[in-house]
Order: structure tokens, then sequence, then C-alpha cells
């Protein structure tokens, strides 16, 4: 689950993170009294308004912007709300920006120049082990760093039996060229940092840019989180902080009927049981010639009405132009799965793509017959390749 920049950094300050402080805003009215509020909080003279979205690269997308005043905080504030912000990592058609941030300016002038730092912890898959990877070149495209000046970036493992030791902690200072005041200030940056990720639950902080100010001190001036759902039982109040209209609107209506969805750019629909047989669908549609519209797993129950809820989830895409059941018949039999086919074909009325239905595993011919019987213009198929051969077919 992703968070919103705000939500990420009150987590962060929850551990003790230095963060760059900030109010949330709706409308260019709260925006304005968000500002003074901050004023007398911070004594902050300068407001920086940001877009709050799912997505990174808002400054290039016209999300981020400072204001030197009140008048300018309204301003620029109804510029950004209600916008649909483009960003690297948007779509062409962007995110719409339903509330700003108005947060402190922290680069103000003082004894030393201000420093911008990269900073993410996350789970190295292949050694098992946390990841802390940082970086002299913070502000920047952290995949440009890598390509452009890969011995730029560090990376520091972490043993989650023994956590964050604390000369790996003075290792990542002595890295990014601290010294004095500002390298206690990222010791105890980082090791706050790193407790925030493990008892979060998270599968990603990343802070871009950590700010070293003029006066030594290390915060967080912005923050990209996102919390590992299996774990959110655990944390009911970051479960509420998620914000639906951030996500797919199918997924999010998969999700609550209980299935696994996730939208693709390809014109054929997957319907599949199980994880495993969804990946390996996929690649037979793609070697069919064509390209998988989505990753679908209903699970071990087939009936009637779940056949039917996935029906519709693949048909809102209209760049559909068949659809593709493939079910193993382990757990649950082939003739089930193939009479909730065909009720939920006769419930919804007209289905305007081809479907073909594969169906192995229990009771595969008496499933077949079924499907062949029904009257209904569904193609049946037992084999792996004769269902590819059909996909190609009505592809063409």
């Amino acid at each position: 689950m992703n968070l919103h920049e705000y939500q990420g950094k009150e987590i962060l300050n929850s551990f003790g993170v230095e963060i760059q402080r900030g109010i949330v805003a709706t409308t260019p009215e709260e925006a304005v009294e968000a500002a003074k509020k901050l004023t007398e909080q911070t004594g902050t003279s300068w407001h920086v308004i940001k877009a709050q979205v799912h997505a990174g690269g808002r400054g290039k997308g016209g999300g981020v912007k400072l204001a030197k005043n009140i008048k300018e905080v309204e301003e620029i504030s109804g510029n950004i709300i209600g916008m649909n912000l483009v960003t690297p990592q948007t779509s062409k058609e962007g995110k719409k920006v339903h509330q700003v941030l108005i947060a402190e300016d922290v680069y103000y002038p003082g004894d030393s120049e201000p420093e911008e730092y990269y900073m993410s912890v996350l789970l190295n898959r292949s050694t098992g082990r946390n990841m802390i990877m940082y970086s002299t070149e913070g502000g920047m495209d952290i995949e440009t760093v890598a390509e452009e000046t890969p011995h730029l970036i560090f990376t520091e493992e972490v043993d989650p039996a023994t956590g964050l030791l604390g000369f790996q902690a003075r290792r990542i200072a002595f890295n990014l060229g601290l010294s004095g005041k500002a390298f206690k200030e990222m010791t105890k940056f980082v090791t706050a940092l790193y407790k925030a990720y493990s008892e979060s639950d998270s599968s990603l902080f990343e802070i871009n840019p950590v700010l070293k100010t003029s006066d030594d001190k290390i915060i967080a001036v912005d923050a990209k989180v996102s919390l590992d759902d299996n774990a959110l039982y655990r944390h009911k109040d970051y479960a509420e902080m998620r914000d639906k209209r951030e996500e797919n609107p199918v997924e999010v209506e998969a999700k609550e009927k209980g299935l696994n969805y996730v939208d693709l750019d390809g014109n054929v629909g997957c319907m599949v049981n199980g994880a495993g047989l969804a990946m390996a669908t996929m690649d037979l549609i793609k070697q069919a010639g064509g390209e998988p519209a989505n990753f679908l797993d209903v699970g071990g129950t087939a009936d009637a009405e779940r056949v039917e809820a996935a029906f519709k989830l693949i048909l809102k895409d209209p760049n559909v132009k068949a659809i593709l059941v493939n079910i193993f018949g382990g757990i649950v039999r082939c003739d089930r799965v193939a009479q909730g086919i065909v009720d939920a074909y006769k419930n919804m009325g007209t289905v305007n793509v081809p479907i073909i239905v594969r169906l192995q595993g229990t009771n595969a011919d008496i499933a077949k017959k079924l499907i062949d019987d029904s009257g209904l213009d569904v193609q049946s198929a037992i084999e792996f390749q004769e269902a590819a051969d059909k996909v190609q077919q009505v592809l063409k």
C-alpha cells in the first residue's frame, strides 16, 4: 500500500526521524490558513507547495512550487489542486491532485551550504537482508545516477536478526563525507529511519532528498513509503491511510470482491486459478501473438457468482478483444467451474468478445461437454497449445 508524502513523514516522525514540517490542505483557503499556522510554528516566511499524489517526479510536472508570500500560496495552491499532474511515473493522462502539502522552507542561509543526499531502505531479495541504499547525489533520479555514476551509490546490508549496528550507521555518515555535528546527526537519522522501516512493516522507504541544512541538521525533505499489505492487520492506523482515489478503480473493486487483479495494457483478458498458472497463461497469450490485458487469479473457488464478477471486471477494459479462461481443477472440480461459467454467461446476457475456456484436471471431460452443449458462444480446449491456437484464431 502506497502512502502520500505527508503520511510517510508522519510515520517517520513518530520514530524520531527529523522531517520537513508541513500541513495538508484541500482548498486554496485551507492552504493559506496552513501557511499562516506553519509560520507561527516554525518561523518560516517562504512555503513549499507540494502536490500529494502517488508518483515520483512531481517537481518535473509542476507539482512542487515555492511560494514567497501568502498571496503566492493561495495562487499556486489553486493552480495545483484539481490539476492532472503528469510525471515520468504516471500515465500520459496523469493523476488528479486532490490535496497539497504546505511545507516549511528548509533551505535557509547559514554557516554552511545545504547538501542533498539520496537514501532508501528496502529488502534485497537475493540475500534475504534489508538494504540501505544511499548516495551523495540527492535530488536526482537514482536510476540516472546508477547508470552514469554507479560509483556514487553505496549500499549497507543489514541482518534482520541483529538490526542496524552502530558502526554501520557511522559508515554511512562517513561515506557521505560528513563530519562534526552533521556526522552525529546523520547516524541518528539513519538509525531512526531503519527502525521506522522495520517496525512499520514497510517494503520501501525512499527519502530523496535527505537534506543537511545550513546549520548541520539532517532532515527528510520527501518521503516515499510503501507498506506491506500482508502486515496491515498489525497496523490498523496505517491501514486507514489508504487513499483509494490514487488506485486503479477496477483493482480496488476486485480486492473488495476477494479477487487478485492487476490491470495491464494488452488485448486478451485472463481468468485463471493460481498465480503460477496465471503467469504461464500470460506467456501463452504472448506466444499466441496477443498481449495480456490483466492478471486475474480467482483462487480455489470458482462458482457462478465469482466467475461473473471476474468476467465483469475483465470486460470493463475496452481494449479486451478476447477472454481466455484457464482453470486447473485440483482443489475445485472442472465441471463445477464449467457450470459457473455457463451460469455467469447467461446472467450477463450478451458478451461481445470471444471466450476460450481451457479446463484441465478433475472431471475435465465432463466440463468440456458442459461447455460444448451449453449453446453459448464459448470455445472449449483441453491442451495448452489448443487454447493458444484458439486465441490466435480469434485475434486474427
